[in-house]
Parts: structure tokens; C-alpha cells; sequence
């Protein structure tokens, strides 16, 4: 599977990326290679596609991705339409899945998770955008922001609430996802600009009427279903921080055998060997615990903690693997033609996104550790 998705990779060289990231363009071509090859179907049940495979797959493809240089740039390219999908995959009627499922597979339409909100940042229990059932349609109203590939997309899957938080009420109940068509009553602040790292859209929603048939299980679930994209999505992001910290360890590897100071390569140099030695063994490290949260999940265990473990160990192993890369390099790390100066901004996204590193340390503290709620 790694070397199928390899071979597409190889057609997009350094090159490309350089310049989607000039022209702020959206990598079409390389998203149609691999709808074409059907790898964009890769989580969906066999009964809609052609593969049917799970989050494991889809990490590795993920890593895979990212490690060939395409980085996060190109991973996020294809990464919504797997986990921003899984609550629809998992959730949805037999009609809905046959009508939503397979157009997105193919390629033919781009989608979007639109959940976090202006008010509410990462408390997406507290979110305030509302769904009104009117009739056959809901009417929902609000504000989303941070949504990836939203320049591009035709289709989005929004959670907003239905009711008000009740006292005495968990703050998750009373939600409902919907998937919907981008429509005239979505008004963006944004750039046009399709850039994985810069571009921070915003959605304002205002009266737009959804089909009561195209929401997804039932009224007041709809945090319930969207962990099944939001977990998953911290196993892909842990894979892509590995792939991207892979990325930079082989080109600073490569230029500490090839770049010569005083005489002699700075590859003999301990002060860059040992560094670069460190990256290694913990990238290596990390993919073992990111393996082991996408194997609890395709098997139904409860994968929560080593999920979120995966994700933080993955971006700081990343992050301190993209960082070593600069000196490695030298002065040549700020030319974007050596890449590793671009691989430090993106890996920043799998720091900050889709959770903070704070609130996993929290996480692991409560849920595993038995500690008293610090939030």
C-alpha cells in the first residue's frame, strides 16, 4: 500500500509544491490522482467503494504522503475527506450514505468538518451556532472558523445546537450534525487563496435551510457522532507529524553527508550526528504508539488515551525533528528550494491542531491518571 501511494507521489516533486505554495493554488491535480486511484474512499465501508479499508490504512497513506515531501500541504489536500467523513460513514441512514458517500470518493465533490466556533475555540461543547426545524428543513444560523479546504469545498458537515444549554444538562447534549451544500447564505471571510498553512477561513451562517433528510442519526447526538471524526483525525494528524519529521531527518541527513565545512562533511560531526540520531529513534518511537491507537480503533477498543498520545508525542517528536533540520543546513534552511523552512511552518499545525498539547496533558491526567478535573 505504501508503495502504491508512493508512485503517486513521485509525479508531484518538490517542484510542484514550491510553486502551489506561491501560487496559492489548490493542488487539483494531485487530489484527482488520488480520487482517480480511489484512495480517497479509503475509510468507507466496501458497500458504498471499492475498499473498505480502516484508520490504519488511512495513517499509513497519510504518512505516507506527507514523508514524500508533500508535507502537510499535500496531506491536508485529501485529510478532511477521510475523518471529517467517519460520522457520516458510521451514523447515517443506508439512503445517506448511498447518496453522500460515493461523490465524494470519486472525487467529484470536496467536503469540509465545520465545528469550532469564535466564541467557543476549543470548548466545542459550548458551541452557539443554531439549528431552527422548520417543517421539512432546519434553518441553522451561527458562525464557524478554522475551516480547512472551505476555499474549495462543496459540501460541508456542520454541528450546531438545537437547544440551548440546560442547567442541570451535560453542555453536549442537544446538538444535531448536518451535512449541506455550500449555498449562497454562507458568507466567507477569508482569502481565496488555497494555502494549507495561512489561510484561516471563516464561515457566517446565516438562514441557511438544510433538507430534515440530510441530518445525520438523531436530534440532540450530534457531539456523540463527531467524536468518530474527531478521534480518528488525531491518529491521521499524528501520522502526518511523523511523515513530515521524516521528510526533514532525510533531507538533513543528506545534506550533512553532501554540505563540507573546515575540510570535511558535517555529517562527521557529532554535534549534527547525535541531534539527528535522537530525531530518529523517536519518530520511530511515536509511530509505534500511533499504530497502536488506529489498531484499537479499527478493532472497537477504547483507543481515547493512546489517540491523544499519539498526537502530542507525534508533534513534538516532529517539531523536534523539523527545528534540527535548520541548523543542519545552515544558512541554506531560509532558500525554499531546501524545503526544511516550509516543513517548520507546517509541522506547527499538528502542534496546535486538532487539540491543544495542554489539553491532552489534561486528558491523559483525568482519564487515564485518575486526577481531578483541572478545567
Amino acid at each position: 500500500m505504501r508503495g502504491a501511494v508512493e508512485k503517486i507521489c513521485a509525479r508531484f516533486e518538490g517542484e510542484y509544491w514550491l510553486q502551489r505554495d506561491s501560487d496559492g493554488k489548490f493542488p487539483e491535480e494531485f487530489y484527482l490522482a488520488f480520487a482517480d486511484d480511489g484512495w480517497l474512499a479509503i475509510c468507507i465501508p466496501q458497500a458504498y467503494v471499492r475498499s473498505g479499508l480502516g484508520v490504519t490504512e488511512a495513517a499509513l497513506m497519510m504518512q505516507t504522503v506527507a514523508q514524500s515531501g508533500a508535507g502537510l500541504s499535500g496531506a491536508s489536500t485529501i485529510h478532511m475527506n477521510i475523518f471529517g467523513l467517519n460520522p457520516v460513514a458510521v451514523y447515517a441512514s443506508e439512503e445517506q450514505k448511498r447518496r453522500m458517500l460515493p461523490p465524494i470518493a470519486a472525487g467529484k465533490e470536496k467536503a469540509y468538518f465545520a465545528v469550532t466556533e469564535p466564541n467557543a475555540d476549543l470548548e466545542t461543547a459550548k458551541l452557539q451556532s443554531r439549528v431552527e426545524p422548520r417543517a421539512d428543513v432546519y434553518v441553522i444560523d451561527g458562525a464557524k472558523i478554522w475551516i480547512s479546504t472551505a476555499q474549495v469545498a462543496d459540501k460541508m458537515l456542520i454541528l450546531a445546537r438545537t437547544a440551548p444549554i440546560a442547567e442541570g444538562h451535560k453542555p453536549t447534549e442537544g446538538t444535531c450534525s448536518t451535512p449541506c451544500s455550500i449555498a449562497t447564505t454562507l458568507r466567507c471571510a477569508r482569502s481565496r487563496r488555497w494555502d494549507a498553512r495561512r489561510s484561516i477561513p471563516t464561515l457566517f451562517i446565516d438562514g441557511l435551510e438544510v433538507p430534515a433528510a440530510d441530518r445525520i442519526g438523531e436530534d440532540g447526538r450530534g457531539f456523540e457522532y463527531l467524536l468518530h471524526g474527531l478521534n480518528p483525525e488525531r491518529i491521521l494528524v499524528a501520522a502526518e507529524a511523523i511523515g513530515l519529521g521524516r521528510a526533514a531527518l532525510a533531507r538533513a541527513s543528506t545534506c550533512a553527508k553532501e554540505r563540507v565545512v573546515f575540510g570535511r562533511s558535517i555529517g562527521k560531526n557529532q554535534a549534527i550526528q547525535h541531534p539527528l540520531a535522537e530525531c530518529w529513534m523517536e519518530l520511530e518511537a511515536v509511530d509505534l504508539m500511533m499504530l497502536k491507537a488506529a489498531w484499537q480503533y479499527d478493532r472497537g477498543v477504547a483507543y481515547g488515551p493512546a489517540a491523544n498520545a499519539a498526537k502530542y508525542l507525534a508533534a513534538e517528536a516532529g517539531f523536534k525533528t523539523c527545528q534540527t533540520a535548520i541548523p543542519a543546513h545552515g544558512g541554506y534552511s531560509y532558500a525554499n528550494e531546501y524545503h526544511v523552512e516550509c516543513y517548520l511552518h507546517e509541522i506547527m499545525i499538528a502542534k496546535l491542531a486538532p487539540v491543544s498539547p495542554q489539553l491532552i496533558l489534561c486528558f491523559i491526567a483525568e482519564k487515564v491518571l485518575g486526577l481531578p478535573k483541572s478545567y
